[in-house]
């Protein structure tokens, strides 16, 4: 049974909308990486904040008013009057939502948490169910009426792709029509003190497989995809997962289970590696992460497929990651008008040479030309938990 991602709504440090993120992606535009204050104690990380107003959640809705949420509200209407058509044609109890995030609304708990220690009373805006981890999937089927399965996942930074393999098993299994699916998380000093306490915070912009990598950045975004049955715009072909539970924040060092969701992936999309012409890599800078991921997707592909980590260009997203890098990978297959751009791999240019040597697209590349074109977006996360995702063009 085919999966289609017919619809997106984005947002995140490069733009609002599909056609901002597209012109600052595919120019390699890096100067939304900005120093910021506030976050760590005499630092400046940089940061991929986004920095456009945010829509207002309904009055009716006040009690779940974060800014996580208000991100996410962002993202959906620009695609609301594709929700409302599947709404009027399916009914709401047979569309699904199911969303990616870690960070909620802890931004916001936290203030609450300090206010109450400090003045012995919760303040007057503080729910507990902003830092629940379902609370934007609720939110947003709260926000449209909607009754069918709602739920959130939070595998770490692979929780916005493996919602959107999770929206694929509930239309495989009958259970929905549509499912609204993606994610959401937005800065927050609980996460990124706690990167910077693992010293993974890099205070320049990272250089994702460069010899001078020093960590990441972090990002903010909302990427969402309206998932159905019907022929659509991209076709969602497969996806793969692994947990190789190596270490509590190490990935494998040889990348067995990169490997493993990569090669998971092209079984249920029933391709081989020579037929991928792209992939987003999860690349976050890391030492450890671009070790095994090159040689993990060395070993699968080889040295010419052309590859990118877009972390340089919008900071990791955590748990929006795999949905907003997926979302990026739509954007190229559906860039009709300059040939199908792909996403530039931005750094440093300074090539670690123990790493095995791997093809990145610069500005100006571009998927081929004729012919269905295949794409591959990898995330990777704490714990060994791996997922892997392929997009196509439709049959």
């Amino acid at each position: 049974m085919n999966t289609y991602l017919n619809a997106l709504g984005i947002i995140c440090n490069l733009g609002t909308g599909k056609a901002a993120v597209a012109e600052a992606l595919f120019a390699g535009d890096d100067s939304r990486i900005r120093p910021e204050r506030g976050w760590i104690p005499n630092h400046e990380p940089p940061l991929g904040s986004v920095h456009a107003e945010l829509p207002p959640v309904p009055a009716a809705l006040r009690h779940r008013d974060n800014r996580n949420n208000r991100l996410l509200l962002a993202a959906a209407l620009e695609i609301e009057a594709d929700i409302r058509a599947a709404i009027a044609t399916h009914g709401p109890a047979r569309i699904g939502v199911v969303l990616g995030s870690s960070t909620t609304g802890i931004e916001e708990a936290t203030h609450g948490i300090a206010a109450y220690r400090h003045g012995g009373a919760w303040p007057a805006d503080y729910h507990y169910s902003h830092q629940e981890l379902g609370a934007p999937a609720e939110f947003l089927a709260e926000w449209l009426g909607l009754s069918g399965p709602s739920y959130g996942i939070s595998t770490a930074c692979t929780s916005g792709a493996r919602a959107l393999m999770s929206a694929q098993r509930l239309l495989r299994m009958g259970l929905c029509d549509a499912v609204l699916c993606g994610g959401v998380d937005t800065l927050c000093r609980l996460a990124i003190n706690g990167f910077h306490a693992l010293e993974a915070v890099d205070m320049q912009r990272c250089d994702p497989f460069s010899r001078h990598r020093r960590g990441i950045n972090i990002g903010e975004a909302a990427a969402l995809f309206l998932m159905t049955r019907e022929n659509g715009a991209v076709q969602l072909l497969g996806g793969g997962a692994s947990s190789d539970a190596y270490h509590m924040s190490s990935p494998d060092p040889e990348g067995k289970g990169a490997r493993k969701a990569m090669e998971d992936a092209l079984r249920s999309a029933r391709l081989n590696a020579a037929q991928i012409d792209y992939i987003n890599l999860h690349g976050t800078a890391t030492e450890h992460n671009d070790s095994m991921e090159s040689q993990a997707v060395a070993g699968m592909f080889g040295h010419t497929v052309p590859c990118s980590s877009t972390k340089s260009l919008t900071g990791h997203t955590l748990a929006a990651a795999g949905a907003l890098e997926a979302a990026l990978c739509w954007l190229s297959l559906t860039d009709v008008r300059a040939e199908r751009r792909l996403p530039p791999h931005v750094w440093d240019g300074e090539a670690d040479l123990a790493l095995p040597v791997l093809n990145f697209a610069h500005v100006g590349s571009h998927l081929p030309a004729g012919g269905r074109r295949y794409v591959m977006s990898n995330s990777f996360a704490f714990g060994g938990n791996n997922a892997s995702l392929i997009l196509g063009d439709p049959a």
